[in-house]
């Protein structure tokens, strides 16, 4: 027999979404602060010569360049206000949680529950403001040296640059913010999914007039078509899996009544980390390459010698971009996931898992099937962000079409939805709760 809850599930359509208007209110929101972020991608930064910068980004925007370009929705090869996107954001966010791991003042701080959450927060706005303005600063330099771009360069222009940019990604940042409590779905998350979604008609179109000239054998384009949609099926299936751990409650007396023992299952998803671990990755890639993608040929030697091994498809970048994905795989869950705090939580409640003794042992033995089933997840994420980086780079195929960006767009479409439906179902609770008091007020 169905639960209650799986009911009022099959009973959610179109006309319940019609009632729901706190739901509709959160996503018009939504849509409106993604459309904002859309007109911003098409401003350009002042001072900036768009034909040379369009003739500069197409001779990079095979590189790294071109994955800073997919993240930004097109802001990078439009220099528009939003080229820094949100990855500054990002990265501060992976720098502070590696100080709270490691340092005992934010590891007692993140403790001190909401208060210790919100001053994290704040220092890693902090982090976001100092590398925003370092990147900046890169970008304008390096836009000065890459020839004719900058109209009029000098001191001007650098810190025009550096207070436009900067604003971009407090902006953004702010607009993420807001979207996560007043929109639905997470913002941060949903700033780089509408970047990834808005360019996909574009480089579809662009691949099949690539095979219309004769660039693009037709098996190459439908080998990557069907590749793509192995690589949506594989998601879906992965990110829903599970490992259920059985839980076994004892029966208990409660006055003069014995309540027989029950049964229940602990999940431990497996991916925990979901997407996080490609975005980080991409973030510290991105980060030092900027400004060598920009001055290529025109900077250093050193900067044009590692522009060239971390190219996009080069085996150095492979090697970093695996060992970073397969890091920040266990890195997050280890952060996500507590299993200490889970094990104390089970004998508190009664709860034991069996053939395990309670407490420490209940804990090693979900920390071991967790980091076996994380292995699985983290060596999923590596296979489903590298494969398809390959075939791209030496099919000269968008990269809208690799592993990465499949990767973001079905997660947070799968989360966004999965909002919407407890939004939903919280919805009709409330109704149900409204019913049964308004009867119980007429009996």
């Amino acid at each position: 027999m169905a639960s209650a809850a799986e009911q009022l599930a099959s009973n959610i359509n179109f006309s319940t979404f019609g009632k729901a208007k706190d739901l509709q209110g959160r996503i018009l929101f939504t849509l409106g602060a993604l459309l904002i972020y859309r007109l911003g991608t098409f401003i350009p930064l002042p001072g900036i010569n768009t034909s040379a910068l369009n003739e500069l980004f197409q001779q990079n925007q095979s590189g790294i360049l071109g994955m800073f370009d997919m993240f930004a929705g097109g802001a990078v090869g439009r220099m528009a206000i939003f080229a820094l996107n949100i990855m500054p954001y990002i990265s501060a966010a992976i720098i502070m949680q590696l100080l709270v791991a490691v340092s005992p003042v934010l590891g007692q701080l993140k403790k001190e529950g909401e208060r210790g959450r919100k001053q994290i927060n704040q220092y890693t706005r902090y982090g976001t403001v100092f590398l925003a303005a370092l990147q900046a600063w890169g970008i304008s330099i390096g836009l000065e040296g890459a020839g004719n771009i900058v109209i009029d360069p000098g001191l001007y222009f650098r810190i025009s640059a550096v207070i436009t940019l900067v604003g971009g990604v407090v902006f953004l940042m702010w607009i993420g913010e807001q979207v996560t409590a007043r929109g639905i779905g997470n913002g941060i998350s949903l700033i780089i999914f509408a970047g990834i979604v808005a360019e996909l008609p574009s480089a579809l179109v662009n691949t099949l007039e690539l095979g219309r000239q004769g660039a693009l054998s037709t098996w190459l384009i439908l080998g990557v078509l069907v590749l793509a949609i192995i690589v949506i099926v594989t998601i879906v299936y992965v990110e829903r899996a599970q490992r259920k751990l059985v839980v076994q409650y004892p029966r208990r007396q409660q006055g003069n009544k014995v309540f027989e023992g029950d049964s229940s299952h602990l999940p431990l998803k497996v991916n925990t980390a979901g997407v996080i671990p490609p975005i980080f990755a991409s973030s510290l890639l991105l980060l030092p390459m900027t400004v060598a993608n920009f001055s290529t040929g025109q900077g250093p030697e050193w900067i044009n010698f590692l522009s060239s091994f971390l190219g996009r498809g080069q085996p150095l970048y492979l090697l970093f971009y695996i060992s970073l994905i397969v890091f920040f795989a266990f890195f997050y869950t280890a952060i996500v996931f507590n299993p200490a705090d889970t094990a104390d939580n089970l004998k508190r409640q009664g709860g034991f898992i069996p053939g395990i003794r309670p407490g420490e042992k209940t804990a090693e033995y979900i920390d071991y099937v967790l980091t076996r089933i994380t292995c699985f997840g983290a060596a999923y994420l590596a296979a489903i962000c590298i494969l398809p980086e390959i075939l791209i780079s030496y099919a000269a195929i968008p990269f809208y079409f690799g592993g990465t960006s499949l990767l973001i767009v079905v997660n947070v479409t799968m989360d966004t939805v999965s909002q919407v439906q407890s939004h939903l179902l919280a919805h009709q609770y409330e109704g149900l709760i409204k019913k049964s008091n308004l009867r119980g007020r007429r009996r």
